[in-house]
Order: C-alpha cells, then structure tokens, then sequence
C-alpha cells in the first residue's frame, strides 16, 4: 500500500446509485431486491444494471429463492465489496477532511 489516503477511491462504486446499494447493504446481512428498491427509490431495471455492475465487479452477491410462490433476490456484500466500500469511504473523508486523513509517511 503507498499510503495515499485516496488510493481506495473506487469509481465503480463511487455512482451514487452503487454508493447507496453499498451502503444499504454495509448495515444488513443481506437486502431483498425489493426492499433495496423501495429505499433508493428507483425502478427495477435501473436497480437491476446497478446490482449488474456491483456483481461483476465482486462486490455484490445474489440469493434467489421462491418464497411466497414468487422468486425473490437477496443482495449482500462480498468480503471484497465490503473492503472497497470502507476503502472508498475512508478515500472520501480524506477529500473532504484532509487533515484527518493519515499522512503517507505515516506519522
């Protein structure tokens, strides 16, 4: 690591859309598709390309299961997706607070 507080910056995440997905599902386990989409508040298909993206990059994974007669997608951050959300969390605080952020020598 070179210790330059911006290197977890991680532009697939950064979409507010995908920063939101990561962030809803940082604070749970998992999340119903549903669920997910009721709380940003956008439709299926514009959740779906975001999810799309988030999992081909590794940092979203997918449960499907029928419940209720119908089939239902529980979404949940990898361990890889859930590194590069604090990692993009911690690079943003270093953007905008930048004497919080840890020098690059270290000290």
């Amino acid at each position: 690591m070179s210790g330059d507080p911006l290197e977890g910056f991680d532009a697939t995440i950064h979409a507010p859309n995908r920063l939101r997905i990561c962030a809803l599902l940082e604070a749970a386990e998992e999340a119903e598709f549903g669920l997910v989409q009721r709380q940003l508040g956008v439709s299926a298909s514009v959740l779906s390309k975001h999810v799309t993206v988030l999992t081909d990059a590794g940092y979203v994974g997918q449960r499907k299961a029928v419940r209720d007669t119908r089939q239902r997608v529980w979404l949940r951050l990898t361990a890889e997706g859930r590194r590069a959300y604090r990692a993009h969390i911690a690079a943003l605080r270093a953007i905008v607070d930048p004497q919080d952020a840890p020098s690059p020598t270290g000290t």
